[in-house]
């Protein structure tokens, strides 16, 4: 959202956050140690002026956004280095939350990312929902905000309607059950009813769902004022909340989940039904469908780069295509919703590898870029024929050891005449555009040939042109993730755009609906061609060629299981280092199965290329289930409120 007011917390908002501070305690525990007594008479005349005009309905409205997760951050954001897609030295500056995650480390008398109470990383949710049934209760007031028209009244009180569901969505997805706050308690009421319980996840749902359909009633197809409001909601961003909130629902975490079976409130409420439904991954599929059809009448498409003045190569401009679907300001056709105040600025800096010669300076230069993709990741991606490398049948990915010199016709994603990796060659665009390495091509705008030839690259082997420190400790740079206009200056200078981190893009949903539709009713022409759509963009073959062809498993996408695992596949390469597979992996209950390996790289001390590709374990994962599939309640919170339940093994 382009405005000064976004993140503004007028004095007002802040008093009326405090004085509730009762009501947050009891709910959610808040760390704030002020009595409500000492504070409640100062709010109630303050409320009042917040809904005078509209100048000061706005500020409360842009409060209400204020509250949005900065998914553009790893500081913020739990999915980047709480996996197995990204890691980072085990000291290092601001990032030890997420990088305790991975390690085993959450805990239930402090969590990380509390998403519950706001602390470690996280905003409080809760504090957002409050502010929003504020809002939306005093829009409605047709008393109030006189000088506001009709239209824009009920576009605003659609906006906090989102918001309110999406705060409860980030509360449902990292705990499961949650309180479900339709209107927030006044501050006199006795404390018996400020004491909410944890509601079944099915009932949490339909919340959730019910206010997303609201909001989509009266909020814009697209945004018009581009100077002032980008970033603000629209209805296809609403119908496609909703697609992920079914789809979520529908996963086997929240869908015949007998480990559930027990998980009762204190009153013997089932909070998680251990019998599958079918018929959620119905309803997941439709809603789905009804978004993208949302979406692409709005003119949302798959992002294609346009081209330069100069001349590029097809290679160059698929994988162009592919990095801007990410990091592209506001030209971005693909952006269903972009959060305009995200730390991408931040990001470029902790992931952009050295590629001018001039810029193994590194920290020097203001980058501090020891944020990189593990090997794991890498392996993921598929070969050039666009099936796994343990499936191709026409090449060979079996030592990583082994290395090879990059020839002419690889030029684009090779360095000519340089050795790397075996596995650094014959792999998808996608592979190129996400990630770069030791002997790898990084075409900018600022490339000093003005082409993708003779363009800039990497050389990170000890004492190579790219090799300053600090460097990612497994030797995969995060590309994907550094805009195309980043720039090495002179005098220690450095240039970069900032972007709008996508919350939601149109490749996201496409996938969502391919998954829906093959757990629904198997595998089938329409789950295929929202795969291939997203494939033919990236310049492989459609998935019933390329198996066909290629795989040594043919028959593979033919079935219900074959083809449930090549869409998350899909979902893990295309969604790359966005922050999906972390969530992913926990809602098709593999994480257990994924996240209790080790976290692998490059010897990238070494200058020698026999010694520099050899594999090292950088640390090992520990990820306990059932017991982390979901976030813990603080024991403080248990203690106050005995209405709640723990997560089961906490």
């Amino acid at each position: 959202m382009k405005t000064s007011n976004h993140n503004h917390k007028t004095p007002l908002a802040a008093i009326m956050r405090i004085s509730i501070s009762l009501v947050i305690t009891v709910l959610v525990i808040s760390s704030c140690k002020q009595s409500y007594l000492e504070v409640a008479p100062d709010n109630l005349p303050r409320i009042e002026n917040a809904f005078t005009l509209r100048a000061e309905a706005e500020k409360y409205l842009f409060t209400c956004y204020s509250y949005i997760p900065d998914d553009g951050n790893t500081t913020t954001n739990p999915a980047f280095l709480g996996g197995d897609e990204m890691c980072t030295p085990i000291v290092s500056r601001s990032n030890s939350f997420a990088a305790n995650i991975p390690r085993g480390n959450q805990n239930v008398v402090d969590p990380y990312y509390n998403y519950w109470d706001g602390t470690n990383g996280a905003k409080s949710m809760f504090r957002g929902i409050r502010d929003c049934n504020v809002f939306i209760k005093n829009m409605q007031d047709m008393t109030k905000v006189p000088d506001i028209g009709l239209d824009e009244r009920n576009r605003w009180i659609a906006e906090g309607q989102f918001l309110k569901a999406y705060f409860h969505f980030i509360l449902m997805r990292a705990y499961g059950p949650i309180p479900t706050v339709d209107v927030s308690p006044n501050i006199d009421e006795p404390i018996e009813n400020m004491k909410l319980s944890r509601m079944p996840v099915d009932s949490v749902t339909n919340f959730i769902v019910k206010y997303l359909d609201l909001a989509a009633l009266h909020l814009p197809d697209i945004i018009q004022n581009t100077n002032n409001e980008l970033g603000r909601l629209t209805k296809p961003a609403a119908l496609a909340m909703k697609a992920r909130v079914l789809v979520l629902a529908a996963s086997p975490l929240f869908n015949g989940n007998t480990d559930y079976t027990g998980f009762k409130d204190k009153k013997g409420v089932q909070l998680i039904n251990p019998a599958y439904d079918a018929k959620k991954w119905e309803r997941a599929m439709l809603a789905s469908k009804a978004a993208i059809t949302a979406a692409e009448s709005a003119g949302i498409k798959l992002y294609e780069f346009p081209g330069t003045l100069f001349a590029l190569s097809d290679t160059t401009k698929k994988q162009m295509s592919l990095r801007n679907a990410v990091s592209q300001k506001w030209q971005n056709s693909e952006l269903i919703w972009g959060n305009s105040s995200s730390s991408t600025n931040t990001l470029q800096l902790i992931t952009v590898g050295h590629f001018d010669g001039r810029s193994g300076r590194g920290a020097n230069a203001g980058a501090i870029a020891d944020v990189g993709a593990t090997m794991k990741m890498a392996d993921q991606f598929y070969t050039s024929n666009g099936v796994p490398l343990n499936e191709d049948k026409t090449f060979v990915f079996g030592d990583k050891s082994e290395r090879r010199v990059g020839v002419q016709a690889e030029r684009f994603n090779n360095i000519l005449g340089y050795t790397s990796s075996r596995y650094n060659f014959d792999r998808e665009n996608r592979f190129y555009a996400s990630l770069s390495f030791d002997g790898g091509v990084w075409y900018q705008e600022s490339s000093p040939s003005r082409t993708d030839e003779n363009t800039y690259n990497i050389q990170s082997r000890l004492g190579g042109s790219s090799s300053g420190t600090p460097l990612p400790p497994t030797g995969y740079f995060c590309k994907k993730l550094v805009n195309w206009k980043f720039s090495w200056g002179d005098n220690n200078s450095i240039g970069m755009e900032r972007y709008p981190w996508p919350n939601f893009r149109l490749a996201d949903l496409y996938l969502l609906y391919a998954e829906a539709s093959n757990e629904f009713s198997g595998p089938g022409a329409e789950a295929y061609e929202y795969l291939n759509r997203i494939r033919a963009r990236s310049g492989l073959k459609t998935i019933q060629e390329a198996w066909t062809n290629y795989s040594n498993n043919p028959g593979k996408y033919q079935t219900k299981d074959g083809l449930r695992n090549i869409i998350r596949q899909e979902r893990t390469i295309e969604l790359a280092m966005e922050g999906s597979r972390f969530w992913d992996l926990r809602r098709w209950k593999t994480a257990s199965l994924e996240l209790n390996g080790n976290v692998q790289g490059w010897d990238i001390q070494q200058s020698n290329s026999i010694l520099y590709y050899r594999q090292l374990t950088f640390f090992s994962q520990r990820f306990v289930g059932p017991r982390d599939y979901l976030w813990p309640i603080t024991e403080n919170t248990l203690l106050v409120n005995e209405n709640l339940v723990q997560n089961p093994g906490w």
